[in-house]
């Protein structure tokens, strides 16, 4: 299993889950874990995402994730899990 961590920062609208879970959906990303808080309007998602039965280059999800963040005016970051794993460990 290839896992990656998917992170969603921004100001809460409405469809930011939609769009990128229909995303991920229709790339046969599976979900592993989620959580998604809203503090004072702004909105917070953290996913663990298992990328082994895509299609697609680690480097185009993460670009096209990136596009979805940007028509929805938040930040869409995609890493790898063992590289995120290394990143925080301090």
């Amino acid at each position: 299993m290839s896992k990656a961590i998917i992170t969603v920062v921004g100001k809460d609208t409405v469809g930011i889950i939609a769009k990128v879970c229909t995303y991920l959906a229709e790339n046969q990303i599976n979900i592993l874990d989620i959580s998604q808080t809203i503090v004072q309007g702004y909105f917070n998602m953290m996913m663990i995402v298992d990328v082994s039965k895509t299609e697609k280059t680690f480097g185009a999800i993460g670009g096209e994730l990136e596009e979805i963040g940007d028509t929805l005016g938040v930040k869409v970051k995609c890493q790898r899990e063992e590289i995120f794993t290394k990143m925080h460990r301090i």
